[in-house]
């Protein structure tokens, strides 16, 4: 007589999750909601259960049944989660705000052609349902296996009858915030993998003054750092609750980015003395030791958290363009057939950047590659919309390219709704080959909301508003994005609208030096010689003005003032001088 099949069986964690009033979000946008949780799942809740060795058993609309081998690993990922979640909504309209309910339980599980079955799972979902949208409510059993091990605090809820559980569940709820003495101890030594995006961790500022009241300025800087560079989206920021185990203790680099499975890390410190207040920052590349990015900020100290806030908008604006080389570098030693849309992106960015059409043509393949792969990659669309604008304005205004860059614009905008960077590669495309300043301004405007230090939105916004004849609002904007970013590599878009500005204005001289910056920025952009060839006319330098003039048609051979007027729609009031300030240097009408 044959034996019936074994019941296979093993010990797992188990977390439950899904969306407080999914059915509410739903019913008010539904297509929004849509894209927003799959924004979520992509960017912030695969990448950390694949980085803390999760599986998924399961979804179900609104809702994940994810299975983990260490009960460890399964609440310092919901933890993490849950601060990541917090991060994403903290600029989002209450009524739009997403938030996960977590319930995490360990027990014996059956287990059948991939899914689970058993009381370990239905406990996991009854602890779901008693936690409150943005918690986290563990069982007994869970409390006990973390012990210290973490630096979180529990809250005794005490016991609860549920649905279909013949015993009362003893409940705890996760408190981040009341972190145990105990768990100031350093967090396990296990390697963690990382992520399939650029990661960082943001560890405590050392207090230089010999000032215990200064402390709070240290941390300060440090959690707005963290909470800045969060909003950029294409970066995984490891929370406050896990960076700040460190504070206090002597690190070593690598073994930091080992312990919270990041890529970089990013250190500093904070100096007071009399009323004058020194920090300094560096980005360090975990494995290997390289510094990535170090500078150094002297303020005069008046008002503190203005110049907190000023602080840490520099910091995280000078940080944002040195990774992303850094990863571009990265990038550059693998192999292609190990690339992902993610990384095909970072190999065309660096052909987009010069706005040279030839490059632009190069870059293109590129991000329709990581398009096929991921159609709602909302910076995807944003550098094609570039690129197509590139080859529109400045390659003969070809129709093609003129749909393309409208095209890829929209989809930035409408996918990128927490994207900056798509929001301003967005608005720039709608905005120079649409010729929709309004859609292009509110653009800006949410790119900024999102991200206060995005320079990028600050340079394309200013190249928008001077070829719309806002001459102060382009020079205001242009000097921002300066600030912000000095050594950025699409500087020379601020310096071409500051340009504008001042010439539009009739500071012909102020025109001509930021046209030289415009030409140091990018050599072998021919809008830099276009301004320089105008200035030098209108300066009576007729030697200068005929050079230059000579250099934008070697670059650009098919060039013509009306069909550069046109394809950017110049305003009359900034049209009409510069071109007659362009004939009289020599090229074409």
């Amino acid at each position: 007589m044959s034996e019936e099949p074994r019941t296979a069986r093993r010990l797992a964690a188990i977390l439950a999750a899904d969306v407080a009033g999914y059915s509410r979000l739903m019913g008010a946008d539904e297509e929004g909601t849509l894209v927003a949780l799959k924004a979520h799942r992509r960017e912030l809740v695969d990448p950390l259960i694949a980085q803390h060795e999760g599986r998924i058993v399961k979804t179900t609309g609104d809702g994940l049944l994810i299975e983990f081998a260490s009960i460890v690993d399964a609440v310092r990922c919901a933890v993490v989660l849950q601060q990541g979640m917090k991060d994403r909504n903290a600029n989002l309209d209450e009524s739009r705000c997403i938030r996960f309910r977590i319930g995490i339980n360990v027990g014996d599980v059956i287990v059948d052609e991939g899914d689970i079955f058993g009381d370990g799972v239905n406990v996991a979902a009854r602890l779901e349902a008693l936690a409150e949208p943005g918690e986290i409510c563990v069982s007994a059993t869970v409390r006990e296996h973390i012990g210290e091990k973490l630096p979180i605090g529990f809250a005794n809820l005490g016991e609860h009858a549920v649905k279909n559980i013949a015993r009362p569940v003893h409940v705890y709820r996760i408190d981040t915030r009341a972190v145990p003495e105990m768990a100031q101890s350093k967090p396990e030594s296990a390697m963690l993998a990382l992520p399939d995006r650029p990661s960082i961790a943001v560890l405590p500022f050392q207090n230089m003054s010999g000032d215990p009241e200064q402390e709070y300025f240290a941390d300060g800087m440090a959690e707005d750092i963290i909470t800045g560079l969060s909003r950029i989206k294409w970066l995984f920021v490891i929370a406050r609750n896990s960076s700040f185990v460190y504070k206090g203790k002597s690190i070593d680099v690598k073994e930091v980015g080992r312990e919270l499975g990041v890529r970089y890390i990013l250190e500093g410190s904070v100096r007071k003395a009399s009323n004058r207040v020194r920090v300094t920052g560096q980005v360090v590349e975990a494995e290997t030791g390289r510094h990535v990015w170090a500078e150094r900020y002297d303020r005069i100290l008046e008002d503190i958290f203005s110049i907190q806030d000023e602080l840490t908008t520099s910091v995280v604006a000078a940080v944002e363009p040195s990774l992303r080389q850094a990863e571009v570098e990265r990038v550059k030693r693998k192999r292609p057939e190990n690339l992902d849309a993610y990384d095909l992106v970072l190999r065309a960015v660096p052909d987009v950047y010069p706005a040279m059409p030839e490059r632009a043509n190069k870059a293109l393949p590129l991000l329709e590659n990581a398009l096929n792969l991921e159609p709602d990659y909302a910076a995807a669309h944003g550098f094609s919309a570039w690129c197509h604008e590139i080859l529109f304005v400045r390659a003969g205004a070809h129709e093609e390219n003129r749909v393309g860059a409208i095209r890829s614009a929209h989809a930035a905008i409408a996918h990128g709704r927490d994207d900056a960077t798509a929001l301003a590669l967005g608005g720039f495309a709608v905005g120079m080959v649409g010729h929709d300043r309004e859609a292009a301004r509110r653009a800006f405007e949410a790119a900024l909301a999102l991200s206060p230090s995005c320079s990028l939105a600050y340079a394309f916004g200013s190249v928008v508003t001077a070829i719309s004849g806002e001459a102060d609002r382009a020079i205001e904007w242009g000097e921002r994005a300066l600030r912000l970013s000095p050594f950025d590599a699409v500087n020379y878009g601020p310096c071409f609208a500051i340009t504008l500005g001042h010439f539009q204005h009739g500071d012909y001289e102020a025109a001509a030096h930021a046209a030289t910056r415009c030409f140091q920025a990018n050599p072998n952009f021919s809008f830099a010689h276009m301004l320089l060839a105008a200035t030098h006319a209108k300066l009576g330098h007729a030697d200068a003005a005929r050079q230059a003039a000579n250099r934008v048609l070697q670059l650009e051979p098919s060039y013509s003032i009306k069909r550069m007027c046109a394809a950017a729609d110049f305003h009359a009031s900034i049209a009409e001088p510069l071109s007659e300030a362009l004939r009289k240097a020599g090229l074409p009408e």
